[in-house]
């Protein structure tokens, strides 16, 4: 048996950054001068639009593409000059790769740590470990032909865990799954951020983002548009309003909308999704969203989540986009 803190990373403050990072093929830039640096414990959604340089940028911080100019770096080492050391820490999920089908979990993630290196004695521990992570421990021993899309891509999650990385780069991890597996894989990708990794998440899926990410970098045109927490992109360029999406635990009663929620300070409108879920606007700002969080929990309403709303990031990102054409 193995203790989940068995598959922690150590404290070491994990970074990427990216200086003057530009790729060209041949007159297109497909990545143009780009300046950024991700540091510590966190998940980062890399967005924008189809074409926009987000996969690219991606396989420039894994050397399968070079760079024309710039540096890519993780952990503050050239990932081209020196590969090997620099993604040592590293688990990366480009695009979507496909398991041989007539291979079991087992049999396809022992090859894979054979390739990373893992020493024969620690591979079945941590095969075991990443299949418990991505939750496919009852699959383990299964043929991977049998499974859905969303299990086969929650198995290439876990090969990207078998090294017990500090940062892991993901991109657009839930295209082409369907509504279920797209919950699936973002469920775990919120609990990998308990596990005091960075994250380096790609997506054009707004919601996607706004659900799963602290801090959004924005990119169109291989040009980075904007990168910071995402509540300081939607009071800065969302239209003078921050609006988050409340779920509870239990229905609420309309009486207590009027009566308490709308009435708290800082709240401009409340709107009722359905019995479980509200849409609550309010003053701009950090702490006036943190005050909020701090009233609707004293209101024992039963809140049990608490995001910045999509259609928020939805303003910011449309305004943003709009602005490079």
């Amino acid at each position: 048996m193995f203790a989940r803190d068995d598959f922690m990373p150590s404290s070491d403050v994990p970074t990427i950054e990216a200086v003057r990072l530009t790729k060209r093929f041949g007159s297109f830039v497909a990545v143009s001068e780009l300046n950024l640096k991700l540091e510590g414990a966190k998940c980062v959604g890399f967005l924008g639009p189809n074409g926009a340089g987000k996969t690219t940028t991606l396989k420039m911080f894994t050397d399968l593409i070079r760079p024309s100019l710039g540096e890519a770096l993780i952990n503050g080492i050239n990932v081209h000059t020196s590969k090997k050391t620099a993604l040592a820490s590293v688990g990366s999920l480009i695009e979507t790769p496909e398991i041989y089908p007539s291979l079991t979990p087992r049999e396809a993630l022992m090859m894979i740590a054979e390739i990373r290196g893992i020493p024969a004695a620690q591979r079945a521990k941590n095969i075991e470990m990443a299949v418990a992570e991505v939750r496919m421990d009852e699959w383990i021993d299964k043929r991977v032909g049998r499974m859905s899309k969303g299990m086969k891509q929650r198995i290439n999650i876990a090969s990207v865990l078998i090294s017990n990385p500090k940062i892991l780069l993901l991109d657009e991890p839930t295209t082409g799954l369907d509504p279920r597996g797209m919950s699936e894989v973002r469920d775990i990708i919120k609990g990998l951020k308990t596990k005091q990794r960075l994250i380096f998440m790609s997506s054009h899926l707004l919601s996607e983002v706004s659900e799963v990410c602290d801090e959004v970098a924005m990119i169109d045109h291989g040009k980075l548009l904007v990168y910071d927490k995402i509540s300081n992109i939607t009071a800065k360029f969302g239209g003078g309003k921050n609006i988050v999406e409340v779920g509870l635990q239990r229905p609420v009663d309309d009486k207590i909308l009027t009566k308490t929620v709308a009435s708290l300070p800082g709240v401009v409108s409340v709107d009722k999704k359905d019995d479980r879920n509200l849409t609550i606007t309010f003053t701009p700002g950090e702490d006036a969203q943190e005050k909020l969080l701090i009233d609707l929990v004293r209101l024992n309403i039963g809140v049990i989540s608490y995001r910045p709303s999509s259609t928020e990031l939805e303003d910011a990102y449309l305004k943003l986009v709009t602005a490079t054409l």
